[in-house]
């Protein structure tokens, strides 16, 4: 996320106006709705999990223990669980 100087990114009247409640702060602006990306989604770590817990499910289907794959993936026996019993969209 790039950091952007308010004189140089807004207008005079609305650079006056946000200083009228902030001065001197960083203060971070989200994209709106429909183009706020999803956790993980612009660096690729949500592909990346979603695919580990597809391999996580089909080793599971293949008969490995909750502790084969928690020493696989290396992740506790809990979150092996929590990847097992959730349904994510399109699964």
């Amino acid at each position: 996320m790039p950091y952007l100087k308010g004189e140089e990114a807004l207008p005079p009247d609305l650079l006056a106006e946000i200083q009228k409640y902030v001065q001197g702060s960083l203060v971070y602006i989200p994209r709106r709705g429909p183009e706020r990306l999803g956790w993980g989604r612009r660096n690729g770590t949500r592909e990346k999990l979603d695919r580990r817990d597809q391999a996580i499910r089909e080793a599971a289907a293949s008969g490995a223990s909750l502790d084969e794959l928690s020493e696989r993936y290396a992740i506790s026996t809990d979150a092996v669980r929590k990847v097992l019993y959730r349904r994510r969209a399109g699964a």
